[in-house]
């Protein structure tokens, strides 16, 4: 126990026959802290774990005090915290990167004489391997197992390495492939809600938290266990013993009144909550539900609403522990002991359902769900809702903007001249943000088994697919009867994963893409995911939508955005008479029905109880030893990156940034999706000729995302995003700039290469939510190693604001009101930044120094976003990781 602790907070509750020993708030609370017991359910969270873990020096008694007394009505901008993460989770894409970080520091420590084997996990780091599942076999009876085929046989080197992680870590877990999806593995498994460990001669009881390296780590919010999305090189100094420097967030107090009105779905709720919460602004604050409206909403409800937490901006988005929570750990077949220490820990520290008195917040936004209506969200962003009856007209106007200038000459080739603009090429199931909610699931399957009943059939140049989160929905979809009809309209399992999505919608069908390309045309997916930015589901389909399972099913039988689903029939059925979707939408009776005899606590249990296991695949595959990997020079896989190869014990000065070159000129709203290498490898770019030179053939160029151990891949395919817009290279779209002062036309990695031999630094302007969407570790690793110094932006999202102090690379904000535009500024200008060397401060200023062609002058300052004194200390140190391993060595 820690003896550091001066406020004699440990108490103990009996749990069945033992004794479980805990630092009460209550106690606290008698120490003085009034405030305690009306603060937000996730500060309470935060502030026991900051009581906890006193040690007076990451954390000191005037912290504690400083949460304690924190009043939500001040704002959190003022006050800077250490929070030690229970544990970390990881899946595949960022997983595989994080674990050859690891390795490359061990071989870093060993270069500066210190012990390999310090560099270990020291809090417990779970990885789900579920983003290398592909959809290239679908309206296939064996689809599954054919695609798990492909993906071992393209990942098989990848999943290798991760094995020998397996062994050469302690602490370190995997979780095999087709199993699930991270996040709802998650919440089905993994998640212990309240974690129990063995100190000295006690046990002691604490909240389960956690930082995972996928944003929508926030899924596992809706459990009542505080967690967030980061970056891999923060999850990676979490696993190494480093605490999150935090600013005492803002919470909002989302207050949720009223009922579901018939007829709509969890989907249509959290599509929204997430266009009212990105117009009310949360972006960075801590969104917590609460009201009478919460007791009406399932767990699988909350955890959707959780899961949508990064597309309306904020960290975290939590419902408390209730007696909801407990009745899921019941279903989902958590140890009968384990269950009753989550029930007893949460009422003995006053943290259980909702308080006497509502907890004071920062600001509370109300919200009725009788509001709710049927809803779909795209083309391009999630906050962009529309009402299902305006979705067609909707199109229309987004039409105008997407048709190519020549459409009208362009004739059907003959090839599919059923397709026009609008046509809907895919169709998905997927994503854990729906899959996890049998609701939605079992409403899916009531209208493919009503429409089937009626004889009717997807479109044929419609790619359908389901992917589920778990091996359990298959179960439940069985029991129910519905797997069969969903597949008889095309809806087969594909895999267990995270598949359209994340870009792993596979290619189009031969005559469809011919059609596509041949003619221009926008066409359309719909999706039940949580994504759905530009060049991310499919690079040939240009308007995504995002839309609850059942909606998926009934696009699919239309095959075109253009219709109005609440008016117009889907289509005929076997005598001629339209069906229209009213007849096949399933009333809340029917799914309550199905869930109830469905949905067993059996089918939790027998999928769970092997899941470290792996099929036979995964068993048969060989892992090399050792505690260090050896390294080899001819993988395109698995290369060991430059990081720590001139690492010096002790971090050189600050310098300022002269001479500087715009690399790229954008505009708002650019995501971690346009910055960091993801989806299809394009053989034609720098990726696929690095690729084709080591003598890799494009059909087994995989994508981005299995390769993100690589930085020879990954560092070509930054910036590379082919709906990418750089205002430096106008008229073009794609990874393209212009190199200055020349003008000439490149690729920007050729062309940042080519600063780099002539030692230019370079810097990126940007516009408002710079580096929004996933937390891409690569979106700031790729931009550090193509030698960017500084990104200059009117406002950054949270994580990609860190991740870019976490390697090194300076984010400044301009001031309100300035842009690009405002300071005319066009990118062909030289940029000096000084104040770097001298006096650089958490949010203090830089000043920034533009030099025209014409020799014309401008200067102005820019806000620091590094935010916090342990944020620089990274910076200064030229990232986390180097700190980190400079810390363990010194440390020795």
């Amino acid at each position: 126990m820690n003896s550091q602790n001066t406020f004699g907070t440990l108490t103990s509750v009996a749990v069945g026959n033992n004794t479980i020993w805990f630092h009460s708030l209550e106690a606290l609370e008698r120490e003085g802290f009034p405030r305690i017991g009306r603060l937000p359910y996730s500060l309470k969270v935060l502030l026991e774990n900051l009581l906890r873990r006193e040690d007076g020096r990451s954390v000191k008694r005037d912290d504690i005090q400083a949460l304690a007394d924190w009043d939500p009505l001040s704002g959190g901008a003022a006050k800077e915290i250490a929070f030690m993460p229970a544990r970390v989770l990881l899946q595949d894409f960022t997983g595989v990167p994080a674990v050859v970080d690891l390795a490359a520091m061990r071989d870093g420590v060993a270069r500066l004489g210190g012990s390999p084997e310090r560099i270990e996990p020291l809090q417990p780091a779970e990885l789900v391997i579920d983003h290398s599942v592909q959809v290239d076999h679908f309206r296939e009876p064996e689809a599954f197992d054919l695609n798990a085929q492909l993906e071992f046989s393209r990942n098989r080197e990848r999943y290798e390495f991760l094995k020998w992680g397996q062994q050469a870590f302690d602490n370190f877990s995997v979780v095999p492939p087709d199993t699930g999806i991270v996040h709802q593995v998650n919440l089905e498994y993994l998640a212990r809600v309240v974690c129990l460990d063995r100190e000295e001669d006690r046990s002691v009881a604490y909240p389960d938290t956690l930082v995972g390296t996928d944003s929508h780590t926030t899924m596992v919010n809706g459990l009542g266990v505080v967690g967030w999305g980061v970056g891999g090189i923060e999850a990676e100094a979490a696993m190494l013993g480093q605490p999150i420097s935090m600013l005492i967030p803002e919470v909002v107090g989302f207050k949720i009144i009223g009922s579901l009105p018939e007829g709509t779905t969890a989907t249509d709720l959290v599509l929204t909550i997430t266009e009212r919460l990105r117009q009310h602004g949360v972006v960075g604050k801590f969104v917590e539900f609460f009201g009478p409206g919460l007791m009406s909403l399932t767990l699988a409800d909350r955890a959707t609403l959780g899961n949508m937490s990064p597309e309306y901006g904020s960290t975290v988005a939590i419902c408390p522990i209730d007696q909801m929570t407990i009745d899921y750990l019941k279903l989902t077949g958590r140890p009968d002991d384990h269950v009753a220490l989550v029930d007893a820990y949460a009422r003995a520290q006053g943290m259980f359902g909702s308080p006497a008195e509502d907890p004071v917040y920062a600001d509370i936004v109300e919200f009725d769900l009788a509001m709710v209506e049927p809803s779909i969200a795209g083309p391009k962003r999630p906050q962009d809702r529309i009402s299902l009856k305006q979705a067609g007209v909707a199109f229309a106007d987004t039409l105008v903007g997407l048709r190519p200038n020549d459409e009208a000459t362009r004739e059907p080739s003959g090839v599919a001249p059923e397709l026009d603009h609008g046509a809907v090429v895919v169709a998905a199931i997927t994503s854990c943000t729906n899959t996890s909610n049998p609701s939605v699931m079992l409403a899916a399957g009531l209208v493919a088994q009503k429409a089937a009943a009626r004889g009717l059939m997807p479109k044929p140049w419609v790619k359908t697919s389901l992917a589920p989160g778990s091996m359990v929905v298959t179960e439940y979809l069985e029991a129910a009867g519905l797997l069969a009809p969903l597949a008889q309209l095309g809806f087969g399992l594909v895999g267990y994963g995270c598949t359209t999505c994340i870009g792993n919608s596979g290619p189009l069908p031969d005559d469809v893409s011919a059609e596509v390309r041949s003619r221009d045309l926008v066409v359309v997916s719909v999706l039940s995911g949580n994504r759905n930015f530009e060049g991310r589901v499919q690079p040939q389909v240009r308007a995504n939508y995002l839309a609850s399972p059942p909606l998926v099913v009934a696009y699919a039988l239309a095959g075109s955005m253009k219709i109005d689903l609440t008016t117009e029939p889907l289509g005929l059925d076997q005598t001629g008479v339209p069906v229209f979707l009213r007849e096949l939408w399933p009333s809340a009776v029917e799914v309550q029905s199905a869930m109830e005899a469905a949905v067993r606590t059996e089918q939790f249990t027998s999928k769970y109880g092997s899941v470290f296991d792996g099929d036979a695949r995964w068993r048969g595959l060989s892992a090399p030893g050792g505690k260090r990997f050896k390294w080899d020079d001819a993988s395109t896989y698995v290369r060991n990156p430059p990081f720590f190869e001139s690492l010096e014990p002790e971090p050189a000065a600050l310098s300022d940034v002269t001479g500087a070159r715009v690399l790229a000129l954008l505009g708002d709203s650019v995501t971690t999706d346009h910055i960091s290498p993801a989806g299809v490898i394009p053989v034609d770019g720098p990726a696929g000729q690095y690729l084709v030179a080591q003598g890799v053939h494009p059909e087994h160029f995989n994508s981005f995302g299995s390769r993100r151990g690589n930085h020879e891949v990954m560092m070509r395919g930054t910036f590379a995003n082919i709906r990418l817009r750089n205002q430096l290279a106008p008229g073009t779209e794609g990874g393209w700039t212009r190199y200055q002062p020349d003008g000439d036309t490149m690729s920007i990695y050729d062309a940042a290469m080519r600063y780099q031999s002539d030692d230019i630094p370079l810097i990126v302007l940007a516009g408002k939510e710079y580096g929004s969407g996933s937390s891409r570790d690569w979106a700031a690793k790729g931009t550090m190693l193509l030698g960017v110094r500084v990104v200059i932006a009117e406002s950054f999202e949270r994580i990609h604001r860190s991740n870019l102090v976490f390697m090194g690379v300076l984010p400044l904000e301009l001031k309100a009101g300035q842009s690009a535009a405002s300071l005319a500024l066009t990118g062909r200008e030289t940029f000096d930044v000084t104040g770097i060397a001298d006096g650089l401060e958490p949010r203090g200023d830089a000043m920034v120094q533009v030099v025209a062609a014409d020799g014309a002058r401008t200067t102005f300052a820019a806000t620091v976003r590094i935010d916090t004194p342990d944020e620089m200390s990274y910076y200064r140190h030229g990232g986390i990781l180097k700190y980190v391993l400079r810390q363990l060595v010194s440390a020795a």
